[in-house]
């Protein structure tokens, strides 16, 4: 027996998307990341190609290039582990627990997201120098925060943290608290349930989150030329090495720098993507 339809039924059908079609949406997404991001990437590739494969090995094993990149990767590494234990344990405040003030922190966690890098690296300086609030108290110790490697990783942790805070935050706020109180139940101590029942379910988050902060500080330059000193051999990172080169008008050894820097950070995206989607496998299938 045919269904009767009423004008609502079939108004409801004829409604139509909001955004127009296929077509035309699908062609300005098109057009946008072409000329956002390939376009970029066609002309760093250009001029990599102006390269020999000796000549990209002679400005990669340059002394100089070694100590940049070894000052920016053992930096963005320590950055990195700080933003996985601090920012798990900022996620879980934020998420678990009701105070005063837990919107305003809330908040605060964005605030490198809005704040222009240069500024927070003068702001930075202002702090950690031997004349600043926090350097004040350490130089006396012998320990110098501001121009030494112990600045750029805080300019990096400063410019990365909210990677990791919001990538692990809606997972924590998807947890099941029934989980939590079986498990309690059954006996387990509090870190036993920690490390068996919400770990588990936590490290796809931890994973994109500490990698995206990774990523990050690896192509900081804002923040971390200001606090850095960049003292070649010492505190000159990656990024202030490649505009060097630029203003040497040495564009072909800044684009093997810089695509070797992109090169890194694309493997550690997929890395990240196949990581993740084999732990969220694991997690649905159980085992």
């Amino acid at each position: 027996m045919p269904v009767l339809q009423t004008p609502q039924t079939r108004l409801s059908r004829r409604r139509r998307s909001p955004l127009p079609g296929l077509g035309l949406t699908l062609g300005v997404t098109v057009t946008f990341v072409t000329l956002i991001v390939l376009l970029p990437l066609l002309g760093l590739g250009w001029q990599l190609a102006q390269l020999g494969w000796s000549d990209y090995l002679f400005v990669m094993t340059d002394s100089r290039t070694l100590a940049a990149l070894r000052i920016t990767l053992t930096a963005a590494a320590a950055a990195t582990v700080a933003n996985g234990l601090f920012g798990l344990l900022l996620a879980w405040v934020l998420v678990r627990y009701r105070f005063p003030g837990r919107a305003a922190l809330d908040a605060l966690v964005d605030l490198p997201f809005a704040l222009p890098t240069a500024v927070a690296g003068i702001a930075l300086v202002s702090l950690y120098s031997q004349n600043g609030w926090i350097g004040a108290l350490t130089a006396p110790l012998g320990f110098e925060i501001a121009y030494s490697w112990a600045g750029i990783v805080i300019a990096m942790l400063f410019t990365s943290v909210p990677f990791a805070v919001r990538a692990i935050q809606p997972l924590i706020e998807e947890l099941d608290p029934a989980e939590e109180a079986a498990a309690l139940t059954l006996g387990a101590s509090r870190w036993q349930i920690f490390r068996a029942v919400t770990l588990p379910q936590l490290m796809p988050g931890i994973l994109t989150g500490t990698g995206l902060s990774f990523v990050r500080s690896l192509g900081e330059f804002g923040a971390v030329i200001f606090i850095a000193g960049n003292i070649p051999f010492e505190t000159e990172i990656a990024s202030l090495l490649i505009m060097i080169r630029l203003d040497e008008f040495d564009y072909p050894a800044a684009a093997a720098i810089a695509g070797t820097m992109l090169a890194l950070s694309l493997v550690l995206l997929v890395a990240i993507n196949i990581a993740q989607t084999r732990l969220y496998r694991r997690f649905e299938t159980g085992a």
